[in-house]
């Protein structure tokens, strides 16, 4: 049997903390590696324990959870972590921030424990949890302030063909609707998605979606 997904519970409210862990614990394939309540803690609780996932809130004292995110998952992190944000405020901009900060995922608190379940099992295996419509909406709102003033799409370093895949990524559609869309098979679609996550240094779909926005491939 592989081993369990070792998960850091980081939030604030020691009830909803609490509840968050014994909800993952009872589960064969999760476990608890730590919990604590504020971001600079759960920074130095990952940096001892190395856990899968990271479960974190939003409004926390100390280091609040997005620059917590950041200093994780963030661009330049040496070894980072996958987070998951859990929070009580649908605000996109909270959204937005957190997975700019480098966040794989973001769930409200009242979703259905299967929900928070699943979230860390998609993040654990390196996907993104927001499905494509809630990433477009949210990347489309704030496209303004991460489109550059200028740049060439050809200047990536992609083929035409991957660059085709990645606007149609940020368009929102999944694997089998981008290989209905140019006819070829969803397993050489996942391979095209491969590579331009490779290719890019990008993590997850959530990236890749930021950075066609931020090279003008989606208008």
């Amino acid at each position: 049997m592989s081993a369990p997904i070792r998960v850091l519970v980081c939030d604030d409210q020691v009830l909803i903390r609490t509840g968050l862990a014994t909800i993952i614990d009872a589960q064969p394939d999760l476990e608890v590696a730590g919990e604590c309540g504020d971001g600079q803690a759960a920074v130095d609780l990952a940096g001892e324990l190395r856990p899968d996932v990271v479960v974190m809130d939003v409004r926390m004292p100390v280091l609040d959870g997005i620059e917590a995110t950041r200093l994780l998952a963030g661009a330049g992190v040496a070894h980072p972590v996958k987070v998951l944000v859990v929070t009580t405020f649908n605000l996109d901009e909270y959204v937005y921030e957190a997975l700019r900060a480098g966040a794989s995922g973001f769930l409200l608190k009242d979703a259905p424990p299967d929900r928070l379940l699943h979230g860390i099992r998609t993040v654990a295996m390196g996907a993104a949890l927001l499905d494509p419509d809630v990433t477009r909406r949210l990347v489309g709102q704030y496209a303004a302030r991460i489109r550059p003033t200028r740049g060439n799409s050809n200047d990536l370093p992609l083929t035409p063909r991957e660059t085709e895949v990645l606007r149609l990524i940020a368009d929102g559609l999944s694997n089998s609707e981008i290989a209905a869309a140019l006819v070829i098979s969803p397993e050489t679609v996942k391979t095209f998605v491969s590579r331009i996550l490779t290719k890019l240094d990008l993590r997850d779909r959530v990236q890749a979606v930021v950075y066609a926005y931020r090279h003008g491939l989606v208008t």
